[in-house]
Parts: C-alpha cells; structure tokens; sequence
C-alpha cells in the first residue's frame, strides 16, 4: 500500500474515527485505526464493536487532488501514536507506504516514522446494510433533533434502556423523545410518510452514539441518510458511514406522564428566566439537587429564590409576560431548568403547571412539536 495525501484531510478523518474507539474493547485489534487504499480514495475506519465509523477521502474533488501515487492496499495502525504523528508533521503532504511485514512508514519533509502495523484481515468486518427502513433528514435538522433531546438521557445503567434516545414513527412524523425518569425531552418531526414506506415503530438508539455523531456532521444543508435495522441504525452522508447499535428492550411509555391540563400557565422571556435561575442555583449548589424555588407573584412577577443554610439566601424577581390561573410555589432542580430552557430558541418560553407536586411542562411558545417535562422537588 502507498499514497500521498493532504495533512489536514487525514487528520480530520481521523478525528472522526477516533470518536468509535476506546481502549477498553475485548477484541485488541480494535485499539487500531484501519487504513484502505483503492484507486477511488483513502478509507480510513475505527470501532468499539457498539460503534463503527468510516471516514473516506476521495482522491479528487471539485477538480482538487486529495490523494496522489495510490497503490492500493490496507493496514492496521496504532490509534496510540498515529494521530500524534500526522498531527505534528512538518510538510502539508504527508506520504504513507507498508512493507510486508505490516510495517508502516510515515515520511513528510525531513521527518520519517516506522511504525508497527497489524494485518488487516484480522480486523472486524463491518455489516453493510441494506435496509428498507430508510429516509434522510438535512444535518441541521438531525442535529436540532439530537441537541433538543439527548441531554436528558440517563447517564447511569440500572436502566440501561434510559441510556438512549427513543426514535418513534407515528402521528405523520419521527419523534425523538429521551428521560431518565426525574426529566424527559421530546421533539416531534412532521414527515411525509407517504413517499418513505418505513415500517419501523420505535428503535432507542445509544445517547453515546447520538453525542459522537452530534461532534462529527456539521451544521449544513447537505443530508444523511438514516437506515434502521433490527439491531442497528446506519448514519450516512457523503464521506461517512455511522454504524451503531441499537439498545435491546421495550421503552417506557412516557405519553401518559404528559398532563393534559394546567392550573398555573406563566409565559417569560426565555433569557431572563435563564439568567435568573442561573445566579440563583449559585446559593444552591451546596444542596445535593441544587434546587430552587418558583413562586408567582401579582402583576405578572415571578419570584426565584436560592438558599443554603451555610452559605446564604437569592431571591431573582422575573417580570414576565403573563400569569395566569392559581397561585404556585414550586421547588425544581436548577440544572435541570437550565438544560431545558438552553435548547429553546424562541424569544419566549411557557410553562405549564399543575401542582406544586406534579411534573410541569416547558416548552417554547407557539411551538408544539418540542416538549420538556420536570419532575418538582418536595421542599414546601
């Protein structure tokens, strides 16, 4: 194998495949980077068994030369070193050949590294899927999706299926809905269901995953194609294949924790009420929850207060747009309101409530389709 290839072009692949690998995987050769020649392009692939990434860099686009002198060909190479090499070479080329011993040589300007390599065959091969199940979506929007829900994951395992993000088809749209029982975060998609014959109800893809590929597709109208499996989903766009498994089990049913009416509506603007709890969690962080107190006022005000016996008292006052029904004081995790207004982009937010004991509902104004719910603390 030998080719010579743009710096900057294998350093970013490489980052991208570097995010499937970690060093606590069963089989070894996994600790490794795959690297393919073939006349079309560099492939370069990472994986962890649960996530699979391929990077490829076409040897020629939009009439500019990624790749040059291509024999074709494939190694192994070790993640440990091989990124910290290419990353301070001194040339903007960088040339890579192999030996038959599955040695590797890495030459840019006066600067030439001899690396041990691995044979490639005995590296893993990764499923191709070819899936009925598939539809595409713009990257700005899959990354909304993933943005406005992942955050509410569970991050521990006693309920592993809470690790992920539930991807559900019905009522004419996709909908991505996560919680880790305190919290939930739900985005509903309308698509045109006519056109994609999909015939998947509801998959839960890995938190882990949809973070990894959040960091790696930028923010564009270019697509991805999307493909569901019994077991796995494919992310894939133009120069990148996405494998990741799908967590095994049943979803809870979270429709039903949903209230279906309010008592207490308060309508604010989004930044203030962030702000707010922000400064007064800053009094509160001693307390384990890190909980804070809501109590509507007259004349539209709100109060935000944050206390820790030790430390000291916050009280926030929040002239809001409206509030409207029965007078409320109600206690909150203060990361938890944060997360949820920071993913909310309009100018206003609304927050229905309905009881200082029962989960309440945040969600933008005059949108439906993205959703918040929080469980309240038991202070008063």
């Amino acid at each position: 194998m030998k080719f010579t290839i743009q710096k900057d072009l294998l350093l970013e692949s490489i980052q991208h495949v570097m995010k499937a690998i970690s060093s606590r995987v069963i089989i070894p050769i996994l600790t490794g980077i795959k690297i393919e020649a073939i006349n079309e392009g560099i492939k370069l692939t990472g994986s962890d068994s649960d996530i699979s990434i391929e990077s490829f860099i076409p040897t020629e686009e939009n009439g500019i030369i990624h790749v040059e002198n291509i024999q074709p060909g494939s190694i192994v190479v070790q993640s440990k070193y091989f990124p910290d090499i290419i990353r301070k070479l001194p040339l903007k080329t960088v040339e890579i050949n192999t030996t038959d011993e599955f040695k590797v040589n890495i030459i840019s300007g006066g600067s030439e590294f001899h690396l041990n390599g691995q044979d490639p065959n005995e590296y893993p091969q990764l499923p191709t899927l070819y899936s009925e199940n598939s539809f595409t979506l713009t990257n700005t929007v899959l990354k909304e999706l993933i943005k406005q829900t992942v955050y509410a994951v569970s991050t521990v395992e006693t309920r592993p299926i809470l690790t992920g993000v539930n991807m559900t088809l019905k009522d004419q749209g996709l909908n991505f809905v996560a919680t880790d029982s305190h919290r939930l975060a739900s985005r509903h998609l309308p698509i045109n269901l006519v056109d994609n014959q999909l015939n998947f109800n509801s998959v839960v893809i890995p938190g882990k995953s949809l973070v990894e590929l959040n960091k790696i597709i930028d923010e564009n109208d270019e697509t991805t194609s999307i493909s569901v499996t019994e077991n796995q989903i494919l992310f894939q766009t133009k120069n990148l294949y996405f494998l990741s498994r799908l967590l095994d089990g049943n979803y809870p049913e979270t429709s039903r924790l949903i209230p279906d009416q309010s008592k207490t509506t308060i309508l604010t603007k989004t930044k203030e009420l962030l702000n707010a709890i922000d400064r007064a969690s800053l009094l509160a962080r001693e307390n384990k929850n890190n909980v804070v107190k809501l109590e509507t006022k007259s004349d539209n005000r709100v109060e935000i207060s944050g206390h820790t016996p030790e430390v000291g008292q916050v009280i926030e006052e929040v002239n809001s747009e409206s509030v409207e029904g029965e007078d409320l004081k109600i206690s909150f995790s203060a990361k938890y309101m944060l997360d949820a207004l920071k993913i909310i982009e309009s100018d206003n937010v609304k927050i229905e409530f309905t009881g200082a004991m029962r989960p309440f509902i945040i969600k933008p104004e005059n949108d439906e389709d993205i959703l918040q719910l929080i469980l309240p603390v038991r202070t008063f």
